[in-house]
């Protein structure tokens, strides 16, 4: 049955306001403010769902309850306990995303994209609440880098530390991705101690709404760490200043505006952003016809036109390929979008493309298509007349108010053409390009003047290498794809947690993401100075210089008899020296079947300019090093699981001694189990108190 619907007639005054979350409390404007309103619409039907306000709401009391009552919060935490509850949000987020799933049905998403959208969320949490335990110290300072010796006794030195900014986060988001935008931005900022105030796109807003609706039901997060706001911040930046971040997504012109704020310019408010992106995908000359590269690019191509309708700063816009190959990539691309594209309301069966956000949104498309028409561009698939599509009752037929558009892919006689290196129509559209050579394609992607992504298809390493070192400086990430990781890889438009999301010039100039690089983002880098002494007590980590307590000697107690609980940074043993005789080198030699000449051949090791005739394998010295500190009754050390940072210094002759000092340089409890980690500071010095060797041991104590 083919049928025309018409939008029901809702009103603002029929339908709820969408609530902000301030001062951990729900919050909507008095009554009488409707007039201000903006109405949210089903992307499918036209229906309104809601509307959308802050007529009233006091931003800087916002603000300043993040900078006291969530930093007071956030502050009594750990970095590991942060990442905890990460993880324990993750968990019950990932047991109602179903619930999420039909409020995105409403702005257009279909299973696929809301599963991208929330599940791939949710994953940012998982992600972060993992590498913030494995990857950072159980404590609220990073050390960055060694220790720099500022003195010749040593008394003095220095280093550098990062400490959490004193603020709040802002993070202002796309329609596109209510939830993934949302979760990404706030895992780093949590795991770094800073709370966040949100601000999502008006039109796909409420989806967030529900999103922290059930994060305050779940109790897990800390009072003032999370607030949101559902519409306009207009004059938020006015009550920021050099103690704050604002992370935005969006457009390029809007970008432009809040980095002109003076707050911002004079001000000293940290501005990232994440804006417009015409990203390309390269096909390689050998990625011809009955490739596996040419079907996995034209895969490629369809996936990021039609996911979330093409409404991703990631998909893929400029298809540059040899221009021989133009018109069987057309050909190809238009064969594929026939076969797999059921357009539709996403709550009908079968449809594998939803609608745009917003009528807003199509018009902004279409004029954008139109404008590259104009400029040359002709429809090699596709059209911009109204689409018949599947509603939510299974009828076909054109939907008056809903935002539908079918997918339109363009080419370009003029590679040249301006409009299709500077024009983003952000929907399911995009452009095939050709190129001359390896030279001319690298020419044509840097065209985009800064990218999001690129994706370079070939199965050929040298045209990857050039195509990629080529490339790399105009672009935030580079996906190599060939048939080795065409099943495997993530996709040219999916940013995943653990490597960086941004890119320089139009793509913003911006870095999110990237593990926790990210969180460092919301960090202060400090350099500090002082003495050794000092450097470990505001570190919590044992500086060499720093004052060791020898337990033997003071307290008759071996720290290897020491459990977490009674350890303490700068507890040490100092060992008796042990003789290196020529037939200990050799018995060595002849076990292990390391018989390099410097163990073995006196001659051969004299003409060696790094040592004195036979010296002892640097294995043996850490292997006696290690009897020489070990304590070997059973107790609180359970296990030694690593050596780190290894350098040998000093060749150790036969006839030598050795002595090992060892101290207890980190101590990290581990906050799910009955032990922790302990990192002991291992120096091997001569009998003339020469440095043999420096190492880390790294241990698993008992709490």
């Amino acid at each position: 049955m083919t049928t025309t619907a018409t939008a029901p007639q809702a009103t603002l005054d029929t339908v709820e306001t969408v609530p902000s979350f301030i001062q951990d409390s729900w919050w909507t404007p008095d009554a009488g403010s409707a007039g201000s309103a903006v109405p949210v619409r089903d992307a499918s039907t036209g229906e309104i769902l809601a509307k959308v306000s802050t007529e009233g709401l006091d931003l800087a009391a916002v603000v300043d309850y993040g900078r006291t009552t969530g930093q007071a919060e956030l502050g009594q935490l750990t970095f590991h306990q942060r990442a905890l509850k990460l993880k324990e949000l993750a968990q019950y987020l990932h047991a109602r995303r179903e619930h999420f799933y039909a409020f995105s049905a409403q702005t257009g998403a279909t299973k696929v994209d809301s599963m991208i959208d929330i599940d791939g969320g949710i994953g940012v949490l998982f992600t972060f609440g993992s590498k913030g335990r494995r990857e950072l110290p159980n404590s609220q300072v990073v050390v960055d880098g060694p220790m720099e010796v500022l003195s010749k006794d040593g008394s003095f030195a220095g280093e550098h530390i990062y400490t959490r900014i004193p603020g709040v986060a802002v993070q202002i988001n796309a329609f596109n991705f209510p939830v993934w935008g949302m979760l990404e931005k706030l895992a780093p900022a949590f795991i770094a101690g800073v709370p966040t105030i949100v601000k999502p796109a008006t039109p796909t807003g409420y989806v967030a709404a529900a999103v922290v609706k059930a994060i305050v039901e779940s109790n897990i997060l800390p009072k003032g760490s999370l607030q949101l706001i559902s519409g306009s911040v207009r004059g938020l930046l006015d009550v920021l200043d050099y103690r704050d971040l604002v992370a935005f997504t969006g457009s390029a012109s809007t970008a432009l505006s809040l980095k002109s704020h003076p707050n911002v310019v004079q001000g000293g408010v940290r501005f990232t952003s994440e804006t417009d992106s015409l990203n390309a995908a390269i096909l390689g000359p050998d990625a011809v016809e009955g490739t596996p590269e040419f079907d996995a690019f034209v895969k490629s191509v369809v996936t990021e036109m039609t996911a979330k309708a093409g409404q991703k700063c990631t998909a893929i816009r400029r298809a540059i390929v040899p221009q021989e190959l133009v018109p069987a990539v057309s050909v190809a691309v238009g064969r594929r979008l026939q076969e797999r594209v059921v357009l539709g309301d996403p709550r009908a069966e079968g449809v594998t493309m939803g609608a745009l956000a917003s009528v807003e949104q199509l018009e902004d498309v279409r004029a954008a298509v139109q404008s590259m028409l104009d400029a040359g561009g002709e429809l090699a698939y596709g059209t911009l007349d109204s689409p018949s599509v599947t509603s939510a009752d299974g009828s076909t037929g054109v939907v008056e108010g809903g935002a539908f558009m079918a997918p339109v892919l363009l080419s370009w006689k003029d590679p040249e053409a301006e409009s299709v290196h500077s024009l983003e129509a952000f929907g399911p559209v995009s452009s095939v390009i050709g190129y001359q050579d390896l030279p001319d394609a690298v020419r044509l992607a840097a065209r985009g003047s800064g990218s999001l992504v690129a994706t370079v298809c070939t199965n050929d390493p040298d045209v990857a290498r050039e195509l990629v070192t080529g490339i790399a400086a105009h672009h935030g990430r580079v996906l190599m794809l060939n048939r080795e990781d065409a099943r495997s890889s993530t996709g040219h438009g999916s940013p995943v947690p653990h490597l960086v999301h941004g890119g320089p010039g139009r793509a913003g100039g911006g870095e999110e993401l990237g593990g926790i690089r990210s969180v460092m983002h919301h960090m202060q880098r400090t350099a500090i100075q002082g003495s050794p002494n000092m450097l470990t007590a505001v570190t919590g980590v044992w500086h060499a210089g720093a004052d060791r307590n020898l337990t033997l000697e003071t307290e008759g107690t071996h720290p290897f008899r020491k459990s977490l609980e009674t350890l303490r940074i700068g507890d040490a043993i100092r060992s008796d020296l042990r003789q290196v005789t020529l037939e200990d080198i050799t018995a060595f030699a002849n076990s292990t079947g390391d018989t390099f000449y410097a163990h073995t051949n006196q001659e051969a090791a004299e003409a060696n300019p790094f040592f004195p005739g036979i010296v002892a394998h640097g294995y043996l010295l850490l292997s006696w090093g290690a009897g020489l500190f070990v304590e070997p009754a059973p107790g609180p050390v359970l296990a030694n699981y690593g050596l780190e940072n290894l350098r040998f210094i000093t060749p150790v002759a036969a006839g030598d001694s050795i002595r090992v000092t060892l101290t207890a340089k980190r101590i990290t409890p581990r906050e799910t189990d009955e032990y922790g980690e302990v990192a002991w500071d291992a120096l091997l010095t001569n009998q003339n108190d020469e440095i043999v060797a420096t190492y880390d041991v790294l241990t698993l104590v008992e709490k």
